[in-house]
């Protein structure tokens, strides 16, 4: 198990979220509100993409420009055989988590937007785009390791099925008889 990455995996998002929903109480200063949201935030996104996915899920992303200028999206899961090293309960609170916290700050997006308060909006936007961006890279590593598995499925089954296709046509006797007249 891996109690501390658990624990600074919530501990990040958490933080974020306690800290702009508290930091009028505390601070007349937006700049100074606006910048500790954003180094939890960062924090947060560092600490999922780098630390929570790879220990808690078995699961990791990134992504690179090519010398063409062109974005390229690579995600990786466990193998099937090291899967089983995950523990389904930390696995579950990375899933809750990682879900959870951009609907949070989707709430605070449209409490924003619609309070006309656009300098919050701008910050908003940015825990969503932090946000949304490690949810995007994990699904798409979790869909990407089911797809696997699938269309290795799908690979498997059309070989029987070709393969049965195969032995049918090639045992002796197995001519189609030709049509009897009917009398």
């Amino acid at each position: 198990t891996h109690p501390y990455i658990t624990f600074f995996h919530l501990f990040f998002r958490g933080a974020s979220v306690a800290t702009y929903m508290l930091c009028g109480w505390f601070s007349d200063s937006f700049i100074t509100s606006f910048v500790c949201v954003v180094l939890l935030l960062s924090a947060d996104f560092w600490t999922v993409k780098n630390l929570s996915g790879r220990f808690l899920v078995g699961m990791r992303w990134w992504n690179f420009v090519d010398d063409d200028g062109v974005s390229h999206w690579v995600f990786e899961s466990r193998k099937n055989t090291q899967v089983n090293r995950v523990n389904a309960h930390e696995s579950r609170i990375f899933w809750l988590a990682l879900i959870l916290f951009p609907i949070i700050w989707g709430v605070f997006f449209i409490i924003a937007l619609f309070g006309l308060k656009f300098k919050w909006l701008l910050l908003v936007l940015i825990a969503l785009a932090l946000n949304g961006a490690n949810l995007y890279g994990y699904v798409k590593c979790n869909y990407g390791a089911s797809k696997n598995i699938s269309s290795l499925t799908t690979d498997f089954v059309k070989t029987q099925v070709l393969k049965s296709a195969f032995d049918m046509m090639s045992r002796p006797g197995s001519q189609p008889a030709a049509p009897q007249p009917t009398v």
